[in-house]
């Protein structure tokens, strides 16, 4: 038997293979609401229009979901050797979301409980009984799975900076673009909504984490992404992100008189992530000292 000994490594190499990594702050939350969850039924219980848009752009933490093999152990099969036999893929049993609140409406808390109201169906009419959640006669009936599960509209995309615009350069003197892997969450709903401590120390930012139980996770088809595309020229120094004006937003007016277009397209949400954009008076870290609104630089890496 040869044994081949390492080959070296040129310094293109290692640049080609190893400065081009993914970072975890560019990813964009998509949480679609079950069917049978209706906008009158929201509206009802928000007290407003539920914007969907808002709620995706409002997580500020995820996790991507992993899976391990159940396997069998054979002792038996040969004298002295452990083997053992996968035979069933496990998955994460549930994944946490955590999102910012807003000061107008708690819009994350309110649409979360509301989702599990739906499910119990807490104090609904039922045998012509009627009844309120604060009623001595407070009952619950849990709805049919397939009318609280999200088929299929759960979803995580993790992309790069380079996923939108032309990013590092090979050996060849390429363009590098970035990739995506989407996240595909099967029949998901919240199982829990995890306590948040308020208190008369120091203000910092409220946050609501939701554990959503799902049955499985799909992953896109490949998009490898060191695959080499023509160096573009961004005329004139262009924005990526079109014609959004940054310059005076804060995370207070977030929502308000936007252009939802451009604003909640994944490479904004990339933008708002990566500059940690408001001023820390409300919590988040400055991204310059003394600035209130967010950066308008986008050349970050």
């Amino acid at each position: 038997m040869v044994i081949t000994p390492p080959k070296a490594k040129s310094i293109a190499d290692v640049k080609r293979n190893l400065l081009h990594p993914a970072l975890t702050s560019l990813y964009y939350v998509e949480v679609g609401l079950p069917p049978g969850l209706g906008s009158d039924y929201l509206k009802s219980n928000l007290g407003q229009a539920y914007d969907q848009d808002r709620l995706n752009l409002m997580c500020c933490e995820a996790t991507l979901p992993g899976s391990n093999l159940a396997t069998l152990e054979l002792t038996n099969d040969r004298p002295g050797v452990t083997e053992r036999h996968a035979y069933r893929r496990v998955y994460d049993d549930r994944i946490d979301l955590t999102f910012y609140v807003d000061a107008e409406n708690y819009t994350s808390i309110r649409v979360f409980e509301t989702w599990m109201k739906y499910i119990s169906q807490e104090s609904q009419a039922q045998n012509n009984v009627k009844g309120t959640t604060e009623s001595p006669n407070y009952f619950y009936s849990f709805q049919y799975p397939d009318s609280y599960m999200s088929e299929k509209g759960l979803k995580i995309t993790k992309f790069e900076k380079s996923s939108i615009e032309n990013g590092a350069k090979n050996s060849g003197g390429q363009g590098m673009r970035g990739g995506t892997l989407t996240y595909t969450f099967i029949r998901s709903f919240p199982i829990s909504i995890s306590s948040m401590p308020v208190a008369y120390d120091a203000s910092n930012l409220l946050k609501c984490t939701v554990s959503m139980s799902y049955i499985r996770y799909v992953i896109d088809k490949a998009n490898p992404p060191g695959a080499s595309i023509p160096e573009q020229p961004n005329a004139g120094n262009a924005s990526p992100f079109g014609n959004f004006d940054f310059s005076n937003i804060k995370y207070g007016d977030v929502g308000k008189n936007y252009d939802y277009a451009n604003l909640f397209k994944p490479e904004t949400q990339a933008l708002l992530n990566t500059n940690q954009a408001v001023n820390s008076g409300v919590g988040f870290p400055a991204s310059k000292a003394g600035s209130n609104n967010f950066r308008t630089d986008l050349n970050l890496f």
